[in-house]
């Protein structure tokens, strides 16, 4: 009985100075396996922000990319609609009254040549001419002249917005000292800005809106900085004031270019006039000569095809000589 206690007790001391000897052995290794797994660790947190910003440059340049196409998304839309095209002109006639006022005058370019004695197809041009071309090129010359009143005061209300920030003003009173000081039809876009921030519409919807009424490529470049600064954050003003810089280099370029141009618009505008010019000097002086060409059949379709060939050459030279910046 002794022996077999003395041989438990020398199995337990054996045992436990072994599990000493070996668990001591195990929580080195332990101790190696946990340097070990944070000396990975620290190269893998560091390679996973390094993988990192890539991934956010990448979505950034995501984030702009889609910013442009968003634009470009709506200029087209700016272009085809009716709509845009008579809030861009300034009406407030709805698309139904537009359409009314075209057709009448469609047929009142109809009926007076008829009645008139002149070819029922030579009444059909004039129908189409006075209904559908003469109501689109009245529209397109408001919303031109108004838009281009309107980029010619954007880089100054743009210049008021810096320094209101600088100054620490908020933006929307800038918007409110650029509504109220600024010339139309600058002020009072900036005053319909205003109202819709003030029923609850953001601000990169309120530069929507307005970019359907106005587009211009100032604008755009202002609708683009806003959204990349609220995206990515960064100093507004300084973004701003390199926005007025290109504004103002663009303009620059602009009237160089409307000045290098002037002589070629001078020659065109001779060209296209001189035809009509002449036969309106001819009518005058000798009817008899004339009048052959607007009683005869064959000269009233002499008179077409030559309208025809004066406006195709006169939308080449007009493309000749428009530069856009």
């Amino acid at each position: 009985m002794m022996m077999v206690l003395a041989a438990v007790l020398a199995f337990v001391t054996i045992g436990g100075i072994g599990w000493v000897l070996v668990g001591g052995d195990d929580s080195a290794s332990d101790g190696v396996k946990r340097a070990k797994a944070l000396t990975a660790a620290r190269p893998a947190t560091v390679q996973g922000k390094r993988t990192n910003a890539p991934v956010t440059a990448e979505v950034r340049r995501k984030q702009i990319l889609t910013q442009l196409q968003e634009v470009d998304r709506r200029e087209r839309k700016a272009r085809v609609s009716l709509t845009s095209r008579i809030r861009q002109a300034g009406l407030t006639l709805s698309v139904r009254t537009f359409i009314i006022f075209s057709v009448l005058a469609g047929l009142i370019g109809f009926a007076l040549p008829f009645i008139m004695g002149m070819n029922i197809f030579l009444c059909l041009g004039v129908m189409v001419i006075l209904g559908v071309g003469l109501p689109r090129w009245v529209l397109g010359f408001l919303a031109k002249g108004r838009i281009k009143k309107f980029s010619a005061s954007f880089a100054d209300a743009v210049d008021v917005l810096v320094r209101g920030i600088k100054t620490g003003l908020p933006v929307n009173d800038c918007f409110k000292i650029i509504a109220r000081e600024s010339p139309e039809p600058l002020g009072g876009e900036f005053q319909r800005l205003l109202e819709g921030l003030g029923v609850g519409m953001s601000l990169a919807e309120g530069l929507e809106r307005m970019y359907e009424r106005m587009p211009t490529p100032e604008l755009k470049f202002f609708s683009i900085v806003i959204a990349i600064q609220q995206k990515t954050g960064g100093n507004l003003a300084e973004a701003l004031t390199n926005l007025t810089t290109v504004l103002r280099s663009r303009r620059l370029m602009r009237e160089k270019i409307k000045a290098m141009s002037s002589e070629a618009v001078a020659s065109a505008l001779i060209i296209g006039s001189l035809p009509p010019l002449v036969m309106t000097i001819v009518m005058v002086f000798s009817p008899s000569y004339m009048i052959t060409m607007f009683i005869d059949v064959r000269g009233q379709f002499l008179l077409l095809g030559a309208a025809c060939w004066m406006g195709m050459g006169v939308m080449v030279m007009k493309q000749m000589i428009n530069f856009k910046i």
